[in-house]
């Protein structure tokens, strides 16, 4: 019998939250940790091990390992390479772009040596261009490659919009798309409250102050720079998110999510990776969802792709 299997890339303070959610999960009954550095694997490894023996945590095996422990992987989620530092000032999380292609490359040859069937979810930012990267360099399946892409900015977006109503962030239906980064933006059009759509929402509830579409987008994008600066790093919102779509994975849920994959001629976009809503399944992304969007909506999906390219330029993976 083949166990249900999770191996996580890179356990710094993502990775490290990552392996603890995952754990909660209760589908996996091994899972494997990889990190440049041994020691700092093993010791997650060994610290997680002493969750199992509490009641409702599973019995899961819990190891440190190298890349040909992917050879057997269900899901393989990739946090690994630096993220922004605390001291930094609000920056894009593309300047990261010069140090992670390196890691990814490393990373993405020491799993396609071993398999080409797990699932492999990315986490490490300019997350686009990793996914971009991992997908159209290593003859890999691509429909097998994502990236959390703006499942983190959509939770972030529901939950600003869900205090600004007062209602439970779950009952929030909408999203960010296109990059995970300064140029993601709310799709408005399609924002609806249990049914109710953004138009008449004024009709059911009561605001203090007039929504302000304009500046939540702002705070959307820039919380997580609100979060780095007072706590020294994010990884509770990313690593949820990437464990939410093992789960989709390990399921065959079909769930929809707004995930990071390289468009093929949506809204006349291609050669570029972004977030659009997918349909998540067990053989990975079964369908990318071109969604309608308004005139304004449209621009901005454009302006993020332009900006994704300009990111990929700088670390080498496009031309033009």
């Amino acid at each position: 019998m083949k166990n249900n299997k999770l191996v996580i890339v890179g356990v710094g303070h993502v990775g490290s939250q990552v392996l603890t959610d995952a754990l909660a999960l209760n589908l996996f009954a091994e899972i494997a940790v990889i990190d440049q550095d041994r020691e700092k694997a093993e010791g997650e490894a060994l610290d997680g091990s002493h969750i199992t023996p509490f009641t409702y945590c599973p019995n899961t095996e819990l190891y440190a390992a190298d890349y040909d422990t992917c050879k057997d992987a269900d899901v393989i989620i990739v946090a690994a390479g630096p993220s922004v530092q605390k001291d930094a000032q609000f920056q894009d999380r593309g300047t990261l772009i010069g140090k992670n292609v390196s890691v990814i490359r490393e990373v993405m040859a020491g799993i396609s040596n071993y398999t080409k069937d797990a699932i492999i979810i990315f986490i490490t930012n300019p997350l686009d261009s990793m996914v971009y990267l991992a997908g159209n360099f290593f003859d890999y399946p691509k429909n097998r490659i994502f990236g959390t892409g703006t499942c983190l900015d959509s939770a972030r977006f529901r939950k600003i919009v869900a205090n600004k109503y007062g209602v439970d962030p779950k009952s929030v239906h909408g999203y960010m798309l296109g990059e995970h980064g300064s140029t993601a933006f709310p799709v408005w059009s399609l924002l609806n409250i249990e049914g109710i759509g953004i138009n008449r929402l004024d009709d059911y509830f009561s605001l203090d102050t007039p929504l302000d579409k304009e500046q939540i987008a702002q705070n959307v994008v820039e919380t997580g720079f609100d979060i780095l600066h007072l706590k020294g790093w994010t990884n509770s919102g990313v690593a949820m998110a990437a464990c939410t779509l093992a789960k989709a994975v390990m399921l065959d849920e079909h769930s929809i999510f707004p995930v990071s994959t390289t468009l093929n001629g949506e809204y006349g976009l291609s050669e570029v990776a972004l977030s659009l809503p997918c349909v998540i399944g067990r053989q990975g992304v079964e369908k990318r969802l071109a969604v309608p969007l308004d005139e304004d909506e449209l621009g901005k999906l454009r302006a993020t792709a332009d900006s994704i390219r300009g990111t990929m330029k700088i670390g080498g993976l496009i031309k033009s």
